[in-house]
């Protein structure tokens, strides 16, 4: 993959997708999630045609504020898990990401300006004035490592018009398993905090 990567979803799609390319345009991953699902399940394909299972990224609970989401390869190979910090949550969205059958932490992904959030939430329900609060509030996420918090990566929102568009930096050599780890954290996450931009 070469960095920085594209996320980008319709807005007005009945069921929220978004479709990640690399900085040399080519497709790294679709996903499309179903409506109604009591359970979570999702599949992440190579790119829009679905002719290529990816990954599988699974809720362990019904409908949760804090499920834990396990992700796995398209042979059934655990690949981590991702899930919100409880409460915490509530202001500043803030994630944990494990490795595959391990407890603890591996990495933290946390808002960096709440206040974006909140700016976001409110001019966006504003007839009109909404339209453009996704070119105004810019929310921020930072993947650290729990070691040492040391920066990773980065999701940020891009200005755009009737679509969701995020762009993801790396900072830091990561294992390929961390990697494809945090980037299906990073599509968890924006499934999760579409509301937020």
């Amino acid at each position: 993959m070469i960095y920085p990567l594209q996320f980008r979803s319709k807005l007005i799609a009945l069921a929220p997708q978004i479709h990640v390319t690399d900085a040399s345009g080519q497709s790294v991953c679709y996903v499309q999630q179903k409506l109604f699902k009591l359970k979570e399940s999702i599949q992440v394909y190579r790119d829009p045609s679905k002719s290529e299972l990816v990954a599988t990224i699974a809720a362990d609970r019904i409908i949760d504020w804090s499920a834990r989401y396990t992700s796995a390869a398209a042979d059934g190979t655990a690949l981590g898990s991702v899930g919100r910090k409880g409460m915490r949550s509530i202001w500043r969205a803030s994630y944990e990401v494990s490795a595959p059958e391990e407890q603890a932490a591996s990495f933290h992904i946390q808002e960096e300006n709440v206040w974006a959030k909140v700016g976001d939430a409110i001019f966006s329900d504003i007839p009109i004035v909404g339209m453009f609060s996704g070119y105004v509030f810019h929310p921020k996420y930072l993947a650290s490592r729990a070691s040492d918090k040391s920066p990773v990566m980065r999701l940020t929102k891009q200005p755009a018009f009737f679509e969701g568009h995020f762009t993801l930096e790396k900072f830091a050599e990561l294992g390929a398993g961390e990697e494809l780890n945090l980037l299906l954290s990073f599509i968890m996450l924006n499934l999760l905090e579409r509301r937020s931009g």
